[in-house]
């Protein structure tokens, strides 16, 4: 009875939780300039806006209505970021804001968690000792 129930807390362990709502991190930019078919905005330090698996802008007049669909193309050195108007449902104007999420990041890619590796390696190694 306890092989099993160790195996079904091993399986549940290894499920990965789904990500919820308030997880998501949906960043706001003002708008700087329109074109036909362009759009840029202040996008500063932030270069993960070009690989943002959904950018959009909204209307805040209108409870963040949905005005069009980006595609970015690239983020300047000063910090502009230039999109292509790749759905529209209305006219884009700088009254409007982009909304753009950032892309989740790679589990391994997290520092801390190579901090708590080794810190528990050390732990480990040097509780084992005594």
């Amino acid at each position: 009875m306890r092989i099993v129930l160790a195996v079904a807390v091993c399986v549940l362990m290894a499920v990965p939780a789904a990500p919820i709502g308030a997880q998501s991190r949906d960043y706001r930019f003002e708008i700087t300039s329109v074109a036909d078919t362009t759009v840029t905005f202040k996008a500063g330090r932030l270069t993960w806006v070009v690989r943002s698996p959904s950018t959009v802008v909204v209307d805040p007049k209108r409870r963040d209505a949905l005005v069009a669909r980006l595609k970015v193309l690239s983020v300047s050195s000063t910090g502009e970021a230039t999109a292509l108007v790749t759905g529209q449902m209305g006219r884009i104007t700088t009254e409007h804001f982009v909304i753009a999420a950032e892309p989740k990041s790679r589990w391994y890619r997290n520092p801390m968690l190579w901090m708590g590796t080794g810190l528990g390696l050390v732990l480990g190694f040097t509780l084992g000792k005594l």
